[in-house]
């Protein structure tokens, strides 16, 4: 099921997200939701933050257009040792659309997790799978990528989001009270 998408300024997103107890088919059932609203958004990570639910869980599939999907599923992950090389990428984020810009952040992590059958992992990453890790498990601490940039950038970002969220608000039809 495609779930909707919380976007900025929402004070969801700056919620530090709680550890997931338990892997169980309803934890499953919601890394498959994930994915799917992930790939219909289309994006390439999701945290379970972005679509309202306060879980430290994450999904990522780096695979391009002409190749089988490859998704991961991320629970409870923590970031153990960072590389000392950095690298800068442009990043954008589903719940920021239509903004972009360069962040730096270390070239390689390693990361423990739990995958979707409850077993405790570990993964070395660098390049885009690295850069998308911190970007997502920034999310499960209440960090946007734009708490990179300058504070003259953010904030420029953060106005122009409320600004369409007030816009959007207003076009918003009615809703019917019954009584």
């Amino acid at each position: 099921m495609i779930r909707p998408l919380v976007i900025l300024p929402d004070p969801v997103l700056r919620q530090v997200s709680e550890p997931v107890e338990r892997v169980d088919d309803d934890l499953r059932k919601l890394a498959d939701d994930m994915l799917e609203t992930m790939y219909d958004a289309p994006g390439i990570g999701l945290a379970a933050i972005q679509i309202g639910i306060p879980r430290r869980m994450l999904v990522i599939d780096l695979s391009r257009d002409d190749e089988p999907n490859d998704p991961h599923v991320f629970i409870n992950p923590e970031i153990v040792a960072t590389g000392e090389q950095p690298n800068v990428h442009e990043e954008g984020c589903l719940s920021i659309p239509d903004y972009y810009a360069e962040v730096e952040r270390p070239a390689s992590v390693t990361v423990r997790y739990i995958d979707r059958d409850g077993e405790r992992q570990e993964i070395a990453a660098d390049g885009m799978m690295a850069t998308c890790l911190q970007h997502e498990i920034d999310h499960l601490n209440g960090v946007l990528f734009i708490d990179h940039l300058s504070r003259l950038k953010r904030d420029m970002v953060v106005r122009k989001f409320r600004k369409l969220a007030v816009r959007d608000k207003d076009k918003a039809p009615p809703t019917r009270m019954v009584g």
